[in-house]
């Protein structure tokens, strides 16, 4: 019979720094194929980067022991701007760039800022305020490095129906569409972490969530975090401390009202999350403390009273641990990947057909036509960064906090790998980020997904199999870690 429970915990020294990065109004928006606008006409909510510093317990900051993690409110960079935006954020706080792990919210409200939308509408704005939110950032990270100080974070566990599985299969269309399907579960889980100091003072929060930040679509023309707006406006209205998003396996869920204008559903989707994740950080024991069976006692029945205790010796040694593993495992591409020829073509082709549906006054034709034309220019982005290889080595820097292990990985997983290694370590808090530091291998669908004709399957560079074999590797490094 257990006598004793204990809360996953972290023992080490953190600070929090939260910045405003709200693009200007005018800059390019457009994210949708389907949108009919250019340039974004008002601000929902603003645009945050918040900066988390974490370093051990027991040893002085350096640059192989400080992990420096960046919430920023955006879809996702491109390739060549993600690397341009960490070597400006090095060099504006002097931390190596192997130290900053962005984690994207992947909002679809914020706007689309590639460089080669500069000829666009409001795309002669995206290079400067690329630029300004890297400096924003590069300030966040000096002002957290200066903070630092003994912390512990405690975890804990929740539940929220935000989430459903979109994969969904059209009947009148026979094939698959990105959209609500009722008939498949979705992962709930909500992990959430309490930062607080020495004396107990609530530094912030952390929530890791998977669901893609989709409500707002083609019809709206705002800047937005989407869903993960209201909801921090919601846990930080309580706890009066910043709240770092990380996103978590969202690649094949997405909340089940969502593709609208409305910035009211946006705000009810937040608040759902949030008020999911207030119940559970509500739930959980204080810092640096254990709840230990404490005995009978005899009543109108006879009670068994439980309390709570300071954490053993061994227990805060445990709590302190601070151990970096990488994972790294060889990806095989598709044998079928589109080469560049073929996507310039592709884009030739559709961006002739927009005009003439223009000149002839068919706008829905016209509408088509530049999806179809904005889905080539990302299939050209995906591939033309990749080297002339048969793989891939995809890399992955896990880092075990005490009790929690933190696993930053690049691109945008399904479901099945949280579900899979949380099952698997169900002793271990796994904090699991995807979109660290952009994409470079886009989607890893699970592998009965291929061949059914899903976005995510065109989207995806990567071999079929390709998640599973990521599994297995992160599996064999938590067990190395541990």
């Amino acid at each position: 019979m257990t006598g004793q429970v204990e809360q996953p915990q972290s023992q080490l020294r953190a600070a929090i720094a939260r910045g405003d990065i709200t693009p200007p109004v005018g800059i390019y928006h457009r994210m949708w194929g389907a949108a009919l606008h250019d340039r974004s006409t008002a601000v929902h909510r603003p645009l945050t980067a918040t900066v988390l510093a974490l370093a051990p317990s027991t040893e002085a900051a350096s640059a192989d022991n400080i992990a420096i993690c960046v919430a920023l409110d955006h879809c996702l960079f491109w390739p060549r701007e993600m690397n341009e935006f960490l070597d400006r954020v090095a060099r504006q706080s002097h931390v190596d760039r192997g130290r900053l792990s962005v984690y994207f919210s992947h909002t679809h409200g914020a706007g689309l800022m590639g460089i080669e939308r500069g000829s666009l509408p409001g795309g002669d704005l995206i290079a400067g305020y690329l630029e300004r939110c890297a400096d924003i950032v590069g300030g966040l990270v000096k002002q957290s490095l200066a903070n630092l100080g003994a912390a512990t974070i405690s975890y804990g566990v929740g539940r929220c129906s935000l989430a459903t599985n979109r994969d969904y299969f059209d009947p009148q269309r026979q094939g698959f569409v990105c959209g609500f399907n009722p008939d498949k579960a979705a992962d709930d889980t909500v992990v959430v972490g309490r930062i607080s100091n020495e004396r107990g003072q609530l530094l912030g929060t952390i929530i890791n969530y998977a669901c893609h930040p989709t409500t707002l679509a083609w019809d709206n023309t705002q800047i937005s975090p989407d869903y993960v707006g209201a909801m921090r406006e919601v846990v930080e209205t309580a706890t009066r401390a910043p709240c770092f998003f990380i996103q978590g396996a969202s690649g094949d869920v997405g909340p089940r009202m969502g593709f609208v204008g409305d910035t009211a559903q946006a705000d009810q989707n937040g608040r759902q999350l949030g008020y999911a994740a207030l119940g559970a950080l509500e739930g959980m024991l204080a810092a640096n403390s254990s709840f230990k069976y404490a005995g009978a006692v005899v009543s109108g029945a006879t009670i068994g009273t439980w309390k709570s205790i300071p954490l053993s010796e061994d227990r805060q040694m445990q709590s302190s641990i601070w151990r970096q593993q990488l994972c790294e495992v060889e990806l095989e591409f598709r044998e079928d990947l589109p080469r560049k020829q073929e996507l310039d073509e592709a884009l030739t082709r559709w961006q002739a057909e927009e005009r003439l549906s223009v000149a002839a006054g068919d706008l829905g034709k016209a509408r088509d036509a530049r999806a179809m034309a904005e889905r080539a220019t990302r299939r050209l982005t995906r591939v033309e960064h990749l080297p002339d290889a048969r793989s891939i080595t995809f890399r992955s820097n896990l880092i075990r906090l005490g009790d929690a292990v933190w696993i930053p990985l690049d691109g945008e997983h399904y479901n099945l790998l949280q579900t899979t290694l949380r099952q698997r370590f169900e002793s271990l808090t796994l904090v699991i980020g995807t979109l660290v530091n952009g994409s470079t291998v886009w989607y890893l669908p699970d592998e009965p997904s291929f061949g059914k004709g899903l976005y995510q399957e065109e989207a995806s560079v990567l071999a079929r199999g390709s998640l599973e074999r990521l599994i297995e590797a992160l599996s064999a490094s938590i067990e190395r870690l541990i």
